[in-house]
């Protein structure tokens, strides 16, 4: 009887909350299948295409569930809310645009295992919109450990790369110290409080601060915030990224940039927003009570960013391989992503979505411009892309309005972007991480106008025509369009945003 009764309680839950989740377990099952019984020297590229049209159901799935109240299932432990379906959309449209890109990169000399590729990106993709889904300490470790594990692995797929093999094997390693940290600040966290659910840990910590802050919580906290960085890519656990990077297939480093990146902001917001919400703070200056988002803890996140702004534009500056400066830019990247989180704006959600957005239709794009380049010339050296718009013009001027998004150069989404999480900045006073900004956006004017130097004023080793397969082609084309339209009419993207996937669900019990 105890045996029924529980399998009544599961069956009183409403799964179809998780019908985005099933997709993808179902598909990466399927791709599995089908790769363990086709001949081994059969062409994988099929699979690639099923996956791509899982991709594109679990994205309606997400659709669907827009606009809805906040449903939780297993004692909170997942959540669908306006919050998880923005970042799930972000998710599912980055590894759609991986898949169209491995398309054409993956072939038995490069990766042996074809196969095992495509099914691994949808499990990384499955611990990533878990992530984005859950309110409990546990299950979001589960998801973190299932995105993370698949990771190590995609980027060791070059089994005979020696470069490949290494920066496995250092993600791997310090992937491991990552999540050793960030499992030692969550005990500290559970001891205090005595549970792993969010909701649960932030009204206990706001019991437990009332006495005066423990020292014990601030340093659970901090080691959740460093291990966390990791997925971020952000200082202080930015060192595996310029190695990884550029071991990585393309494809891979393409993922990590971006899949990785925005599943690993999606945990770190509503872990800390939701635990430290309700936590007052004492402003030195006036002596009144603040939200500690806006006290203390404000403070040590602006200085990741700002630090995480200096170093990866600084760095950039000496990289002559065009991976290993992109990684670089992915640092740099994460500390603008980390300013509306330091400012605490109402604007948060909003601005980090729609960064994101300007990020993945940028970095997908460089990335796949990259990766016929760098094939083409043998090389994966900026000079490689030398005499490009007198080969492919139309391959160049996408590229050129790439990087210049990265840049937040007018008329293009990087921009406004960047404007909104200015203005953010400047709003709530923090006058020097708005300088950081300002002064590194102008730094990295430098190296990524050394792409446009080489592609229009240096003369290539050849003037064949560079040859664009169709799905670089679709890749090109969804990301220009992105790109430039978000930056023509950011008040629509934004006013979408709002009205779509509403920030203040992620406060919200299930049922408000």
């Amino acid at each position: 009887m105890n045996g029924v009764s529980k399998w009544g309680a599961l069956a009183q839950f409403d799964w179809s909350a998780m019908t985005p989740e099933f997709t993808i377990l179902g598909v990466a099952t399927l791709l599995s299948l089908i790769d363990l019984f086709m001949p081994k020297k059969s062409d994988r590229r099929i699979l690639a295409w099923i996956g791509f049209a899982g991709l594109i159901l679990a994205g309606f799935f997400v659709v669907k569930n827009t606009g809805h109240g906040v449903v939780s299932i297993m004692a909170d432990m997942f959540r669908l809310d306006g919050y998880a379906n923005g970042f799930k959309l972000i998710l599912l449209g980055g590894v759609a645009f991986v898949f169209l890109i491995s398309i054409n990169y993956i072939d038995k000399n490069n990766i042996i295992y074809s196969g095992e590729f495509y099914y691994l990106l949808l499990t990384a993709l499955l611990g990533g919109m878990i992530m984005a889904s859950s309110a409990d300490l546990i299950t979001l470790f589960v998801g973190l450990e299932l995105l993370s594990i698949s990771s190590y692995i995609m980027v060791g797929t070059r089994k005979n790369h020696i470069q490949s093999n290494e920066s496995s094997f250092k993600y791997v390693v310090s992937g491991g110290i990552a999540t050793a940290i960030t499992l030692y600040g969550m005990s500290f966290i559970y001891g205090i409080t005595g549970s792993t659910n969010l909701y649960v840990i932030g009204e206990r910590l706001a019991q437990e601060v009332q006495n005066g802050f423990s020292f014990i919580m601030f340093l659970g906290l901090l080691l959740m915030l460093v291990g966390l960085s990791f997925k971020i890519s952000a200082v202080p656990y930015h060192m595996w990224t310029p190695d990884v990077y550029q071991g990585a297939p393309t494809p891979i480093t393409a993922f990590l940039s971006v899949v990785s990146k925005s599943a690993g902001f999606a945990m770190i917001l509503r872990v800390f927003l939701v635990m430290l919400y309700n936590l007052q703070d004492i402003d030195k200056a006036t002596g009144q009570p603040i939200p500690l988002l806006l006290g203390k803890w404000a403070t040590i996140v602006a200085i990741v960013a700002g630090a995480s702004m200096i170093l990866g534009n600084t760095m950039a500056l000496r990289q002559v391989n065009a991976k290993r400066l992109m990684a670089y830019s992915s640092i740099a990247q994460a500390g603008y992503l980390l300013v509306p989180f330091a400012t605490f704006t109402i604007l948060l959600y909003e601005q980090t979505i729609f960064y994101l957005f300007a990020y993945l239709c940028a970095n997908m794009g460089i990335f796949a411009v990259m990766m016929l380049v760098n094939r083409d010339q043998n090389t994966e050296d900026v000079t490689s892309f030398a005499g490009l718009y007198h080969r492919a013009p139309w391959l160049a001027i996408a590229m050129t309005f790439f990087l210049l998004s990265l840049a937040g150069i007018p008329v293009t989404a990087g921009f406004v972007g960047k404007f909104y999480i200015l203005l953010s900045a400047l709003a709530y006073h923090r006058y020097w991480l708005s300088g950081i900004m300002i002064a590194t956006s102008v730094v990295s004017y430098f190296y990524y106008f050394g792409f446009i130097r080489q592609m229009y004023m240096r003369p290539g080793k050849t003037e064949a025509p560079l040859k664009v397969p169709a799905t670089i082609v679709i890749v090109l084309i969804v990301a220009f369009v992105g790109t430039v339209a978000a930056g023509i009419l950011p008040g629509s993207v934004m006013g979408y945003i709002h009205a779509h996937f509403p920030f203040a669900q992620m406060l919200q019990t299930a049922g408000q």
